[in-house]
This record gives C-alpha cells, sequence and structure tokens, in this order.
C-alpha cells in the first residue's frame, strides 16, 4: 500500500510550475484496440478525464473508418462530448476530415506529419513534402475559421526502417510545419527511442531555427522505458505540454515496433513529486484507468494504476 501524503513534494530547480496535459488516451490509446468499443463507453472515458481536471483531451480523429476502424465513430462520439468546459482536439487528415470537424462544431484540429520519408509513405502513401503540401489547405481553412491547429511530427528521433533520423531533418519538417501555419508542434517519439540527451539536442536545433520552445509539445513512448526521463529533459530545457495517454493505453499501426504511451498517472506521480502543477486529480485518474481497463478486458500497463490501485503485477 501507499502511505498517505506521497509522493514527498520535493522540487527542483529549472522547471516549470505548470504543465498542461495533452490527454491522448481516448485517440491514440484507443485507436490500436482489436475489438471495437462502443461509442459510449469512449464517450464516458472522456467525461472521466474531464472530471480528473484533464483540460485537453483529444477526442477522436476524422480519418476515413478503413484505415482506422476503431474511430469510424467520430460523428457520434464528438456530439457526446462536445459540451464539456474542456479542450477537444480531434485529428484531421486531410480537407474532407476537417469539413466533418468543423461541421461538428470542432474548434482545435490535429495534422500529423513524419519527419522520415518511410513513415511517410507507410502512414500516409505520400512522400514528407507531398505530406506537407496536403496539409496547407488544411491548415489555412482552419486558421481561417479561427480553429487552433496542433502539428503532430512522429518519428523525430528514429525510424524502425530508416534507424537513426539526424537532427536538421526534423528540424526542417517542424519549420515547415510552423511556416504552415500550425500553432503548435507535437515532437513524436514514435517507436520509444528516445534518451534524454537527445531530446536536448533536438530542443537546442530547434531553437536555433526560430522554433520557440513555448510552441513544442513532446509525445513520449515508453517502448525502452525512457519516457520520464525523456519528459524531464524536456521540462529542464522549459516545454510545458506533454502529451500522455490514461492507463499508458496506445500504440501506432504503422509502426510494429511502437509500444505505450507514457502513462498518464505516471507523469502526474512524477510531476506531484516535482511540484509542478497539473490541475489533475490522481485519484479520479487511477479510478478511469482502471475503469477503462475493465472495459478492455486487461488491467492497465501503468505501474501508478497498478501500485495505487493494488492490481497484480
Amino acid at each position: 500500500m501507499t502511505a498517505p501524503g506521497l509522493p514527498m513534494t520535493v522540487p527542483s530547480e529549472g522547471l516549470p510550475a505548470r504543465v498542461r496535459i495533452h490527454e491522448v488516451g481516448a485517440r491514440d490509446g484507443l485507436q490500436n484496440e482489436k475489438t471495437a468499443v462502443p461509442t459510449e463507453v469512449k464517450a464516458e472515458f472522456v467525461r472521466r478525464l474531464a472530471d480528473a481536471g484533464l483540460t485537453t483531451i483529444e477526442a477522436t480523429s476524422f480519418v476515413h473508418p478503413k484505415w482506422v476502424p476503431q474511430l469510424a465513430d467520430a460523428e457520434q462520439l464528438f456530439p457526446q462530448v462536445a459540451d464539456l468546459p474542456v479542450d477537444l482536439p480531434v485529428l484531421v487528415p486531410n480537407e474532407r476530415g476537417l469539413d466533418r470537424a468543423l461541421a461538428l462544431g470542432a474548434r482545435r484540429v490535429a495534422v500529423f506529419a513524419s519527419a522520415t520519408e518511410s513513415f511517410a509513405k507507410a502512414n500516409l502513401n505520400r512522400t514528407v513534402d507531398e505530406a506537407l503540401a496536403m496539409f496547407e489547405p488544411v491548415v489555412s481553412r482552419a486558421k481561417a475559421e479561427r480553429v487552433h491547429v496542433r502539428g503532430y511530427l512522429s518519428m523525430c528521433f528514429g525510424d524502425p526502417w530508416e534507424g537513426p533520423v539526424p537532427v536538421p531533418q526534423v528540424v526542417r519538417v517542424c519549420r515547415a510545419l510552423l511556416d504552415t501555419g500550425c500553432d503548435e508542434l507535437s515532437l513524436g517519439d514514435t517507436i520509444g527511442v528516445a534518451t534524454p540527451g537527445h531530446v536536448t539536442s533536438l530542443l537546442t536545433a530547434l531553437n536555433a531555427e526560430g522554433v520557440p520552445t513555448g510552441a513544442l509539445g513532446v509525445h513520449f513512448h515508453d517502448t525502452y522505458g525512457q519516457a520520464l526521463a525523456n519528459t524531464l529533459a524536456a521540462l529542464r530545457h522549459g516545454v510545458t505540454t506533454v502529451d500522455a495517454s490514461a492507463g499508458g493505453l496506445g500504440g501506432c499501426p504503422y509502426a510494429k515496433s511502437a509500444t505505450g504511451n507514457l502513462a498518464t498517472e505516471d507523469l502526474v506521480w512524477m510531476l506531484q513529486g516535482l511540484g509542478i502543477d497539473t490541475g489533475v486529480d490522481l485519484g479520479r485518474l487511477v479510478a478511469t484507468s482502471v475503469w477503462m481497463a475493465e472495459q478492455l478486458g486487461r488491467p492497465s500497463p501503468s505501474r501508478t494504476v497498478r501500485a495505487l490501485s493494488h492490481q497484480e503485477q
């Protein structure tokens, strides 16, 4: 059992006072599930995440159902959660996806690019530059509608086909996404191979090319157990937006070596110990992930969820 008052708060110099968690469990976390999750369960998941204090909850993706069958119910799901007092970003792969999202009143959208040619081909069936060209009218139209646009960039630290990804290559695509009009970027460690020095190097290189730290978020997978260490490196650099998935759900349908996202509960535990405010009620969040694990029929991979809910290790 965990004693009351833990984790003990011991602040560390050079870290932000507050971190915004960009919760991706309802979209990135569920998109790989083989069995269809009922729309009502997804909606309840989003509502419980909001009740736990998360203020940015990625709700769904307006991709063609052929590519991500789990998210084929975007039109049915979004109206069920649209009244929540939180930001509900959705993914839009193209102008058709944007049309669908705008028709339902979405005010925050995201496009998803790749830093490598191999993943751009696997994920979007385009080259990197062709994908960027496809996003230009999407971002332009969204901004004309005063909609916030996030740019996801996959394979920032390594690629399963190409191996190491040169930092200048990542910087070029990041700069292009910002120049297209994206309000913020999420740097994705899609297969979880980043290490803290690599994270710092990329962030420093981005700053040198005029990409402000305030426009950056980080999205780490925990394949090699490095997600929290990498997050701490990003926080020390000044990053204040961190993507995480409740219960550690998720992977990537186009990169088979990708395992789960950084668990939101593990992130909150670390941030609480550092005295960093998130606005999240850890107890409610753990209860939400335990509930979701029951819906999926398996225990949560999050270490914090298991520790605080006393699930079998």
